[in-house]
């Protein structure tokens, strides 16, 4: 089973949007978890979706097409879960081959680390995380705003308290030794004891979008 994650950039520039949807086929995630999404992005290959809520027009220019999240399923999604902010993270309960797993897509903070949004993005999530992760297997990805193996893109007090609230609710960050990397896979540590998994990235010279693409692969 593939999980995946990428911030799209609001896909500002419309000549990216079939190398975007070329790089996700390739990709062939079963579980994708998209950041700064725009449903001009069409990916008829994924049975099942949820999606953030309509973004007001200010003060960001949103168009009427974006969401700041959205996961892709292969899976069924049997149930979704209420998030403290529904226009920046959603969740959804999916039935995968190996088990149920719940999936908390989020962006931290809009305009990164320095945004007012980011502590209060930060700090309720961590509630939603410590609440969510007791209802099953839990996975929390997308764009965490963090970098966690080098300097690239961090506070050192987003960095401890990420760190903490995974490590108190048994959470493995699956993508923490990435390298300029601030977009995460973060999986309760009972379901990956099973497996192994195998990192891969894509758009490294960021040529599509802003961010990398990480993905995960587990595998007996």
């Amino acid at each position: 089973m593939k999980i995946a994650t990428w911030n799209i950039e609001r896909l500002k520039t419309k000549k990216n949007l079939i190398p975007v949807v070329e790089n996700i086929r390739k990709i062939d995630a079963d579980i994708l978890i998209l950041t700064e999404f725009n449903n001009i992005v069409e990916l008829p290959f994924y049975e099942f979706k949820i999606e953030t809520q309509k973004l007001p027009r200010e003060p960001y220019d949103y168009k009427e097409t974006e969401r700041r999240v959205a996961i892709f399923s292969k899976f069924p999604i049997i149930k979704t879960l209420k998030t403290y902010d529904e226009m920046s993270s959603c969740c959804a309960e999916i039935q995968t081959n190996l088990g149920n797993l719940i999936v908390y897509g989020t962006i931290v903070g809009i305009l990164g680390y320095s945004d007012k949004n980011f502590k209060t993005d930060l700090e309720k999530q961590t509630k939603d995380i410590n609440s969510l992760s007791k209802l099953g297997h839990f996975c929390y990805s997308g764009d965490l705003n963090t970098s966690f193996s080098d300097n690239y893109y961090f506070t050192h007090i987003a960095r401890e308290k990420f760190i903490k609230c995974f490590q108190e609710n048994d959470l493995i960050n699956t993508t923490e030794n990435l390298s300029k990397n601030i977009d995460h896979i973060v999986v309760s540590e009972n379901f990956l004891s099973n497996f192994k998994f195998q990192i891969s990235e894509w758009n490294i010279n960021k040529e599509f979008s802003d961010h990398k693409g990480i993905c995960i692969e587990l595998k007996k």
